[in-house]
């Protein structure tokens, strides 16, 4: 797996299929970035759901809110999520990704990842609620992580990047159609970190 090392774009050609994403590792100052995780973390929500496997349940390896103007109401791997008003935190941010970006959001998911040992597995941000070609903005607070994206077809597509504190990752078009991501478990003894998908609702 290659590991790439970008500022703002990047684009893996290869034929007809590319990766479209942009990176900006100091979205946010480290001042905000360490006021805004204090916040989340103490003042979010957070749950607690579980998911079914091969017709087994199990506890989601990590935390999770889901906020939104409008009520808008989200469910993916059949969890029947609770949706919540954005806060004026959040808000903030959104206008700030809106600032960076053409793309339009109204509402976010936030996943705590308390240790190494919480993850996401390999997915894509495809429910029909978000539409035929959805765009995720993802912004990292507190403990770095690294984010691994393959493509669905073509094996020698893999990637992974270190998602920073106080930064910023859009995904644009067909990464979701075309590629799926993680976020893998470490063995290594690491504080929390609050991730952040902005994404539009239909």
């Amino acid at each position: 797996m290659i590991e790439l090392s970008f500022e703002n774009k990047l684009e893996t050609l290869n034929g007809t299929n590319k990766l479209d994403i942009y990176y900006f590792s100091n979205f946010l100052s480290k001042k905000k970035s360490d006021l805004l995780y204090k916040k989340l973390y103490n003042e979010i929500p957070w749950q607690k759901y579980q998911i079914k496997i091969f017709g087994k349940t199990y506890d989601q390896p990590r935390l999770t809110s889901f906020h939104s103007i409008g009520d808008k109401n989200y469910d993916y791997s059949q969890i029947g999520i609770k949706s919540n008003l954005m806060t004026k935190d959040l808000k903030y941010l959104l206008n700030q990704i809106h600032g960076r970006t053409d793309y339009r959001f109204n509402s976010v998911l936030l996943n705590l990842y308390r240790d190494g040992m919480d993850s996401n597995g390999w997915h894509s941000d495809n429910e029909p609620e978000l539409g035929n070609d959805p765009k995720i903005a993802s912004i990292t607070l507190g403990e770095e992580r690294f984010f691994h994206i393959k493509h669905r077809k073509i094996k020698s597509l893999r990637f992974k990047i270190l998602l920073k504190h106080g930064s910023l990752l859009l995904m644009g078009e067909k990464s979701q159609t075309e590629w799926v991501h993680q976020i893998p478990k470490t063995k290594k003894k690491i504080k929390p970190r609050i991730n952040l998908t902005y994404r539009y609702i239909y």
